[in-house]
């Protein structure tokens, strides 16, 4: 499967229309919501403050998250972060990695967009025990309470400069 992660600026006409057709299951939609109200807080003229990102597979909208940073940082999240919100994955499409895909090419968007932000948080619902086992595989670490009883998780971003240590 050949995926990338790109800007919802970026995407083409027919991409833009074939996104509206992104589904979760309805379980879901109280953790993330659905692609019309996450499309809905993005504004109509780019803003530096938050960004919507989409994953193609095949150049085919499967999955879509909106990430905040000043001056729209939530309130729980620490100075020089970028909170991710309304993360989805198609329901047609779950189970098939993508997920994890978009989490591994989140990183390098970030760097691309965002240069200054060291870390990514979200806040997760302590309810939802599917996301919250799935961002913990994929590197999260808890650090208490986000609010209202949310689980704030975070992911440190290495820049590319900072050297990687190795385990002898």
């Amino acid at each position: 499967m050949n995926t990338r992660l790109c800007a919802h600026e970026d995407l083409t006409l027919l991409q833009r229309e074939q996104l509206l057709k992104i589904e979760v299951e309805p379980d879901q939609i109280v953790f993330c919501g659905d692609i019309a109200s996450a499309l809905h807080s993005l504004p109509a003229q780019p803003h530096e403050g938050i960004k919507g990102l989409v994953l193609l597979c095949e150049e085919l909208p499967v999955a879509f998250l909106l990430l905040k940073r000043e001056p729209l940082l939530a309130h729980w999240a620490e100075a020089g972060s970028a909170t991710l919100h309304a993360f989805q994955v198609d329901s047609r499409v779950q189970g098939l990695g993508l997920g994890k895909a978009c989490l591994r090419e989140l990183p390098r968007a970030i760097q691309q967009f965002w240069p200054e932000i060291s870390q990514l948080m979200l806040s997760v619902s302590p309810f939802n025990a599917s996301a919250l086992a799935f961002y913990l595989s994929q590197g999260w670490t808890e650090q208490g309470e986000a609010y209202r009883g949310e689980r704030r998780l975070v992911l440190s971003l290495m820049s590319p400069a900072q050297p990687q240590l190795r385990a002898s």
